[in-house]
């Protein structure tokens, strides 16, 4: 998922069998053919279920026959809405799919698989993709991409004599310090723990090699690569270069101008909201792929993508408004107005990318959503996510690292496997 955490929390199809929603689909499963005449049923999230309905109304200038209802659901609880409606049978006909949920959903058996004769997954980011593929079956189009860049202080680093990015977690280390001796009040911004740590940590296991499933269908979170991933990640608050406490709330585009916290990782969204935000800065800071370790600069990658639910009536006039809006030009007009990565690799060769104001800053994620790594499809995500935080609360206050995965193995074994 994309913005910097949307919680996404499941509940037990015993609790929710009991609740009711809306109809919004099901029915006797005949199918509409994408001609006729019919109303289809769309859930989106938060402000950009808000922007669908725009875009929706386009499409149906082109098509006039298809009535697109976009229902808006906050991120917040869209976990439990979509448990229950699979529960009740009431799940609309498609809907805007999170990354981290695609996994609980696929494990419930309410997604149609993706007709690869129709999506090209070659059209896609290859994280993009396979974040919807469970056992060589695709469940969801990719709609649009989230992943991690640099932003750093050139201003400060000039003045501490670094005049290039940093290259390397040790490079970026070296600079945090700099900024330190140079009078910010820290190094950088980490966060310590807490819902939504993990966004700051997976691009530190997946540079050093590691990752969340082995090649066995394992949890892999107590490797080699992850006990490195947290000695690194835990070297900034053991050196002093990132804060312990974890404030909620905190507004990292504010610490960043005020040089408090000279450099961060981020999405892309960042970039609008400092160059509105702190128009001062402007000429004082850029963005940069994210440090490399042994296997390079490699992000984790998420956003959305499109799904089709299975009980739905209207899978041909789905299937046709999924197209209409990963194709490259919608992407791009996507972007101009939700300021979200396109998922389709060639939206980045549209006007609205290549002459775009943050044209330097979209080449940065646009090379590291090559190189970006997926967050697997996993049912139980949501407590995988929760353990890492643990983890992680742990080692920035002083845990050991090694110690530490090996219980965050131990406690993953149970919900990872095959």
């Amino acid at each position: 998922m994309a913005r910097p955490t949307k919680p996404v929390a499941g509940i037990s199809i015993a609790v929710v069998a009991a609740l009711t929603l809306s109809a919004c689909g099901g029915g006797s499963g005949e199918q509409q053919a994408a001609d006729a005449k019919q109303t289809l049923t769309v859930w989106g999230m938060g402000e950009e279920a808000k922007r669908l309905s725009g875009v929706a109304e386009d499409f149906e200038k082109d098509n006039p026959n298809i009535t697109v209802k976009v229902t808006p659901v906050g991120w917040d609880v869209v976990g439990q809405k979509m448990t229950a409606a699979a529960a009740a049978g009431e799940l609309p006909d498609m809907a805007q799919m999170g990354s981290t949920m695609m996994g609980q959903f696929i494990a419930l058996d309410t997604l149609e698989p993706v007709d690869e004769k129709v999506f090209d997954k070659a059209d896609f980011f290859p994280a993009t993709w396979d974040n919807n593929v469970v056992d060589g079956t695709a469940y969801g189009v990719p709609w649009y991409a989230d992943v991690r860049g640099l932003y750093y202080r050139t201003d400060l680093a000039e003045k501490a004599g670094v005049d290039k990015a940093p290259a390397t977690w040790e490079d970026h280390h070296k600079l945090a310090e700099a900024y330190r001796e140079g009078g910010s009040q820290w190094g950088t911004a980490l966060q310590p723990g807490n819902t939504g740590a993990w966004q700051g940590w997976l691009q530190f296991l997946y540079s050093e090699g590691g990752d969340i499933v082995g090649e066995d269908g394992q949890s892999a979170l107590g490797s080699p690569e992850a006990v490195k991933a947290l000695e690194t990640w835990g070297s900034y608050f053991k050196d002093g270069l990132a804060k312990k406490n974890f404030v909620p709330g905190s507004d990292v585009a504010k610490t960043f101008a005020k040089g408090d916290e000279p450099t961060f990782m981020s999405g892309p969204w960042m970039v609008q909201n400092l160059n509105e935000q702190q128009p001062q800065l402007k000429g004082k800071w850029k963005t940069a792929p994210l440090p490399a370790g042994p296997k390079g600069s490699v992000s984790w990658v998420g956003g959305a993508s499109l799904v089709t639910f299975k009980d739905s009536e209207h899978k041909a006039a789905a299937e046709k408004f999924t197209q209409y809006l990963t194709t490259p030009e919608m992407q791009a007009s996507w972007y101009e107005m939700a300021k979200s990565l396109p998922a389709n690799k060639a939206a980045y060769d549209q006007p609205q990318l290549k002459d775009s104001a943050e044209a330097e800053s979209l080449a940065v994620f646009r090379k590291t959503l090559d190189t970006g790594k997926e967050v697997p499809a996993l049912e139980k995500w949501n407590e995988i996510a929760a353990a890492i935080e643990a983890t992680l609360q742990k080692v920035a206050q002083g845990g050991d690292p090694a110690a530490e995965a090996k219980k965050l193995q131990t406690t993953t074994e149970g919900l990872i496997s095959k």
